[in-house]
C-alpha cells in the first residue's frame, strides 16, 4: 500500500508543474494516450499515472481507492493551472494604472516646464548671421536678443572700433544682423559681432556680384605702389595698375602720389574679377567695368540706329583700313571706301583722332553688334553731275593713282578717277606704263570717253596736243578768258556796295 502513496508523492510535482506543461505539442500528448486510454484530458496526467500503478496492486482493491481519492484531490489542482496562467495578465492590468499614474507624476513636476523651455531655444553655432534686437547700449557693451536661452553681448572692444558715431546709431529696439563668435564663453555668456556681421553680408554681396558679373561703384580708400584700394562696405579690395583706365593708370616713371592721389575720395566704377573669402582676396577691375558699360551703351544704342539716318560723333581712332568713330556709347567703321569718293584718300590725310564728324549710317548688325558708317554718302556722287560738268576732248588736270599693265589710273580733279590706257599713253610703243609715268605724277590729260552710269572715263596723254582738237582748245580758252573777264568787272562792284 505504501507503493502507491508515494507513486502519488511523485505525481504532486508534476501537477504543480501543469501549466508548463500545458503548452507542450499535442504530440507529447499522443504518446500518453495508449498509457492512459481512460484519460481523456491532458489535464489528468495524475490519473493517468495511478492507471499505470493498478496492475501493480490487484490483490487490494480496498486499499487502491485511497490512491485514487489522491488523484481526486488532484484534479482541483490540475484544474486551477490555468488560472494560474493568467495571472500575468492580471499582474499587466494591475502595472498599467501604477505606470499611467507615474506618467501623470512626471508632467506635473515643476522642472518639467523649465526642461521644455530650455529645449525651445535655438541651440546657435559659432559663424552663424542672426537676426537680433537691441535690448541695451552702453559705452562698454551692447546687449542683443537672437532667440537664444539669453542675451547676446557685443564686447567693448569691438565698440571701440565702432567709435562714438557707430554707438550713436545703436537705437534699443532697433534690428540688426549680428555674427555668432562664440556660443558661450568661460562666463557663459554669448559673444556677438556686429562688425563681423557686416563684413559676412558684404561678402555674400561680393560673391553674387562676382558670379552676375555686374559692374559696381566703389570709392577709393586709398593707394600703394601696385595700384589702388576701394572700399566695398566693410570690405577692402585691390586695384591692380594694369586694371585702371588709361586715363586714371598714368606713367609708370610717376611715384604713386603723383599717379594716384588724386583720385582718393573719388568714386570709380569696377568690376570684381576674383575673390577668395578665406585668404581675403578681392581683386577688381576698371577697364572690365568699362568695357562692361561700353557693351550695355553699345546695345541700347543699336536699338535706337538705323540706317539712313546721320548722326554726329567723334574721331577715335584711325586706321589702314578706315576711321572708328564714337557714336555715344558705340563706335562705327568708316571703311576706306567710304571715306571719300575720291579713291586715293587716305584716312590720315582726310581726318584727325578727335575730330567731330557728321556720318551716314549705312548698316546696323545687331548680332555681329557693328555698326557701318559713311563721309562721302553726305556729299553728292560725283559721277551723278560728272556728264553736265565734263565732255569729251575737254583738257583736264590729274594725278596718277595706281599703276597696272594694262595703263594707268589718274585721278581728274581730285573727284573722279580715270584710265589711261597703255596705248594712250605714248605715240610711240612701250612695254610698261612705268616707262613714262609714276604714281603721283600730274599731268595735263585729254577726256576721251565719259559713260557716267558705269562710272567709267577714258583719258589721254599724247592726244594733249594732238591737232584735231586745236578747234575745241581754241573755243575752251575762250570761254575761260570770257569767264575771267567778267569776275574781273564785277569785282569793284562789289567793292563799292560793301
Amino acid at each position: 500500500v505504501e507503493e502507491p502513496e508515494a507513486a502519488v508523492a511523485e505525481e504532486e510535482p508534476a501537477v504543480e508543474e501543469a501549466p508548463a506543461e500545458i503548452e507542450e505539442p499535442e504530440a507529447a500528448a499522443a504518446e500518453e494516450e495508449p498509457a492512459v486510454e481512460e484519460a481523456p484530458a491532458e489535464i489528468e496526467e495524475p490519473e493517468a499515472a495511478a492507471a499505470e500503478e493498478e496492475p501493480a496492486v490487484e490483490e487490494a482493491p480496498a486499499e487502491i481507492e485511497e490512491p485514487e481519492a489522491a488523484v481526486a484531490e488532484e484534479e482541483p489542482a490540475a484544474e486551477e493551472a490555468p488560472a494560474e496562467v493568467e495571472e500575468p495578465e492580471a499582474a499587466v492590468a494591475e502595472e498599467e494604472p501604477a505606470a499611467e499614474e507615474a506618467q501623470s507624476e512626471v508632467e506635473e513636476h515643476p522642472m518639467t516646464a523649465l526642461m521644455e523651455d530650455a529645449f525651445a531655444f535655438e541651440r546657435l553655432r559659432a559663424g552663424q548671421i542672426k537676426q537680433g534686437e537691441i535690448v541695451s547700449v552702453t559705452p562698454t557693451e551692447v546687449l542683443i536678443d537672437v532667440g537664444a536661452k539669453s542675451e547676446g553681448l557685443v564686447p567693448s572692444k569691438e565698440l571701440e572700433r565702432l567709435g562714438r558715431e557707430g554707438l550713436e546709431h545703436l537705437k534699443v529696439g532697433q534690428k540688426i544682423p549680428v555674427y555668432v563668435v562664440r556660443p558661450e564663453d568661460r562666463d557663459g555668456n554669448l559673444i556677438l559681432s556686429i562688425r563681423r556681421a557686416e563684413e559676412e553680408s558684404d561678402w555674400l554681396r561680393a560673391q553674387e556680384q562676382f558670379e552676375s558679373g555686374e559692374h559696381i561703384e566703389a570709392p577709393v580708400a586709398g593707394f600703394n605702389k601696385g595700384g589702388l584700394i576701394v572700399r566695398l562696405g566693410k570690405l577692402r579690395g585691390f586695384v591692380p595698375a594694369s586694371q585702371l583706365s588709361a586715363q586714371h593708370r598714368g606713367s609708370n616713371t610717376q611715384q604713386p602720389e603723383e599717379r594716384w592721389s588724386r583720385l582718393v575720395g573719388e568714386s570709380v566704377h569696377v568690376k570684381i574679377i576674383e575673390i577668395n573669402r578665406k585668404r581675403k582676396r578681392l581683386i577688381l577691375s576698371e577697364r572690365a567695368a568699362q568695357r562692361l558699360v561700353r557693351e550695355a551703351k553699345k546695345a541700347e544704342l543699336l536699338e535706337t540706329l538705323r540706317p539712313g539716318e546721320v548722326k554726329k560723333g567723334v574721331v577715335s581712332s584711325l586706321t589702314d583700313f578706315g576711321a572708328f568713330v564714337n557714336l555715344g556709347g558705340a563706335d562705327g567703321l568708316v571703311h576706306l571706301s567710304e571715306l571719300s569718293w575720291n579713291r586715293s584718300v587716305k584716312p590720315r590725310d582726310l581726318l584727325k583722332v578727335g575730330q567731330d564728324v557728321e556720318v551716314y549710317i549705312l548698316n546696323v548688325d545687331q548680332q555681329r553688334k557693328r555698326i557701318a558708317l559713311s563721309l562721302k554718302r553726305l556729299e553728292p556722287e560725283p559721277w551723278v553731275t560728272a556728264e553736265s560738268r565734263y565732255y569729251v576732248g575737254q583738257l583736264v588736270e590729274g594725278t596718277i593713282t595706281r599703276l597696272a599693265n594694262f595703263g594707268a589710273f589718274a585721278l581728274v580733279n581730285d573727284e573722279l578717277e580715270g584710265l589711261i590706257h597703255i596705248s594712250e599713253l605714248s605715240p610711240g610703243r612701250i612695254n610698261h606704263p612705268q616707262d613714262v609715268v609714276q604714281e603721283g605724277d600730274q599731268h595735263v590729260m585729254r577726256i576721251i570717253r565719259i559713260d557716267a552710269k558705269r562710272r567709267r572715263m577714258g583719258l589721254s596723254l599724247k592726244r594733249v596736243t594732238d591737232p584735231e582738237y586745236a578747234d575745241l582748245d581754241w573755243q575752251a580758252e575762250l570761254a575761260e578768258a570770257e569767264s575771267t573777264y567778267e569776275a574781273a568787272e564785277t569785282e569793284p562792284q562789289n567793292d563799292e556796295e560793301i
